[in-house]
């Protein structure tokens, strides 16, 4: 099953956001948005999207959208703003909380687009905010530059398509680290449970022996794969080596 997200354009119709020089927050999130959700669904990701146009809902609509839609993980884009115009620049992830993995992919968006000139601010923790607070999955709000400031406008407008290739890549690298991801190909089943309990310890028995094993929730299912091949070949001498070890196998064409 395909790994979903919901991506979430900040502000949007009757709400600006931040003005600066006449440039308005809900314009440039929503542009980055859309790039980030082409990135992704080339990825084969599922990408649901809280607008698409400049339109509004409130903070607790899009919540309730997110939580209806049973996605995996709510990313939401902004802009920054400060009283005083170019005094504060950078990058800003806020969080529910320090934890889980909503925490490593702030981290990771920081990271990267760090790396692109932006100063990174580091990721806060914001429980009052109720895009996080009321999200029923993962949830991270990034706070891409100030738009009142001239520095971080020009790494916006100069590197917009790095911005949004960042964005996605750290989503996708972080999920994919963490056994969520499903990648296309060959992979071999070896365990199919109803507990997560005990899919989570025959995923850490496989994997402290060395095989590539990852977590799939499908279907009221977590199901224990090993390896993703590109021919079946691949597939079947790994289904060979896990077979000598002792486990039951099936091979899968994800």
């Amino acid at each position: 099953m395909p790994y979903s997200i919901m991506l979430d354009a900040g502000h949007g119709g009757r709400d600006p956001g931040a003005i600066y020089n006449g440039r308005q927050e809900k314009d440039d999130t929503l542009r980055l948005v859309l790039a980030i959700g082409d990135i992704l669904q080339n990825s084969d990701v599922n990408v649901e999207y809280t607008r698409t146009t400049d339109v509004y809902e409130s903070p607790y609509q899009k919540a309730l959208e997110a939580n209806n839609a049973g996605v995996d993980f709510f990313l939401s884009i902004h802009r920054n703003s400060f009283e005083t115009d170019n005094l504060v620049s950078g990058v800003e992830s806020l969080v529910y909380n320090l934890s889980g993995i909503k925490l490593q992919v702030a981290e990771e968006i920081n990271q990267l687009l760090k790396g692109i000139g932006f100063v990174n601010l580091g990721v806060k923790a914001r429980p009052n905010l109720v895009v996080l607070r009321k999200t029923k999955m993962p949830a991270v709000l990034v706070e891409v530059g100030f738009i009142n400031s001239d520095t971080d406008n020009l790494l916006f407008d100069e590197n917009f398509n790095e911005i949004a290739q960042s964005i996605a890549s750290a989503l996708l690298d972080v999920l994919e680290t963490d056994h969520i991801i499903p990648v296309p190909g060959y992979s071999v089943q070896v365990g199919s449970y109803k507990n997560p309990i005990y899919a989570k310890r025959f995923l850490k028995e496989l994997l402290d022996q060395g095989f590539p094993a990852n977590l799939i929730q499908s279907d009221g299912y977590f199901r224990v794969y090993v390896g993703s091949f590109n021919t079946l070949d691949d597939a079947a001498s790994m289904e060979q080596k896990l077979k000598l070890a002792g486990y039951p196998t099936l091979i899968i064409n994800q």
